[in-house]
């Protein structure tokens, strides 16, 4: 939240409408899931057939995908409107998926409250979970007059309570970043990397050989050149700029989840850095 009152006003309101979009879509998968005894059912016993650290991932993908939307469009131009694949599909979980992480997320927010509500019969807990969230589901809903803003403050303590899960569960992600290890950078981000021309006279920081004018290099998003054989090796560990340690995107959920946070302070005027525990 801090970064985002950094924003210009109209950027602001630019951003607090399509999240808004957004945060509703989430408010009506959870009304329908909670009026229909078959959808909950079915839902449930997904939820239940999953381990711990699959429930973990399912969080972790959950938060992801909003943050992903959340950069797209603190980016936008304020004269622009998002076009309709990137809310339906740019970062937009399977539906199953989708429900399954709102049902998890309602069930954990309801434990805090009442730790006694698990020991409830199964067969009990659509009707408690819908007493529990009516009032605030009308409240938020576009009947309750929830305002753009609100739902935007909404949809920010959801990814706080996200992250908060994901720490608590011990989500790794991609397996290279567990044990305090870097990560490698994603198979996909490395694809995308362009060729240039050496721009005359520069050395490779990595092997610190002179790379000739006219070859191509890799450029990396930083503006930072390397050998392509020498920063292919080094993405393989790792998934940061040898330069400047700016970050690329990894595979590792819970590392990508910090560098998307850290890239939201950034855009917001927060710096970065070691913003990204704070900004939730």
């Amino acid at each position: 939240m801090a970064s985002l009152s950094t924003l210009p006003p109209s950027h602001l309101s630019h951003l607090t409408h399509c999240i808004s979009a957004l945060f509703h879509r989430h408010l009506r998968r959870l009304v329908a899931l909670l009026s229909s005894p078959a959808l909950f059912t079915l839902t449930l016993r997904h939820l239940q057939s999953l381990s711990l650290h699959h429930k973990s991932l399912l969080i972790a993908r959950h938060l992801l995908s909003n943050l992903t939307l959340l950069k797209h469009f603190m980016q936008t131009p304020t004269t622009a409107s998002p076009p309709p694949a990137t809310l339906s599909s740019a970062a937009c979980m399977k539906l199953r998926d989708l429900d399954a992480v709102l049902l998890l997320l309602l069930l954990c927010e309801l434990h805090q409250h009442d730790r006694e509500f698990l020991d409830a019969p199964s067969s009990q807990w659509r009707v408690i979970l819908s007493e529990y969230a009516s009032h605030s589901i009308l409240r938020l809903s576009s009947f309750g007059g929830c305002s753009n803003g609100e739902a935007l403050v909404q949809f920010i303590e959801s990814a706080r309570r996200c992250w908060n899960l994901v720490g608590a569960m011990g989500c790794g992600g991609g397996g290279e970043g567990k044990g305090g290890r870097e990560a490698a950078a994603s198979a996909a981000a490395v694809v995308a990397l362009p060729s240039v021309a050496v721009r005359g006279g520069e050395e490779c920081v990595i092997c610190k050989e002179e790379m000739k004018e006219g070859r191509d290099v890799c450029e990396l998003p930083c503006n930072h050149l390397f050998h392509w054989i020498c920063i292919l090796r080094w993405l393989k560990k790792r998934n940061t700029c040898p330069c400047c340690r700016h970050r690329l995107p990894t595979d590792d959920l819970r590392r990508e989840i910090e560098r998307l946070l850290e890239e939201l302070a950034v855009i917001g005027g927060g710096g970065g850095g070691g913003l990204s525990h704070n900004w939730l």
